[in-house]
């Protein structure tokens, strides 16, 4: 999707967290590791199903942390846009932000990392349970991302609303 950004005043990428790299290199090591005690052992027809099946779960696991390894941020002189992988994006418009804090995305508001619907009705896109930006919009949606300059964006779409 083609954005139409005036300037950019702040852009920034958030990784993921530790946790998730730890989990999925977990995962891999156990997915591939099963995969080569099968093929150490003499193989039938059935275990060469099973490799196959181990594999595409593996390459999935592999798609999910390339495509959710960071949040991208850029802030221009209109509106603010994150996305958070190949499917994920939220383009808002500054006019239509009626309040912007900072939060903490904890797993007891979100229960996960990820893209996540809050306790609260919010949505959030989260790479850690760490700091994050909260917005609220004129028709009252909350919206929640991960960020490691929350009181810098919402200093800059505070500045940039009272130009508007």
């Amino acid at each position: 999707m083609v954005v139409n950004l005036e300037k950019i005043i702040f852009s920034e990428l958030v990784p993921m967290g530790n946790l998730v790299r730890a989990l999925v290199v977990v995962f891999s090591i156990l997915i591939v590791s099963g995969m080569l005690l099968v093929a150490i052992s003499v193989p039938s027809t059935q275990d060469f199903f099973g490799m196959a099946f181990g594999m595409s779960i593996w390459v999935f696991v592999v798609f999910l942390f390339w495509n959710y390894r960071q949040i991208e941020i850029r802030l221009s002189t209109k509106e603010l846009n994150v996305r958070y992988g190949l499917f994920n994006e939220k383009l808002i418009e500054l006019n239509n932000i009626i309040f912007c804090g900072s939060i903490k995305a904890s797993f007891g508001r979100y229960m996960g990392i990820g893209v996540r619907w809050g306790i609260d009705g919010s949505q959030a896109y989260t790479t850690s349970f760490g700091d994050a930006v909260k917005i609220i919009l004129s028709t009252g949606d909350v919206f929640v991302f991960s960020s490691q300059s929350t009181n810098k964006i919402c200093s800059l779409i505070n500045n940039q609303k009272e130009t508007l």
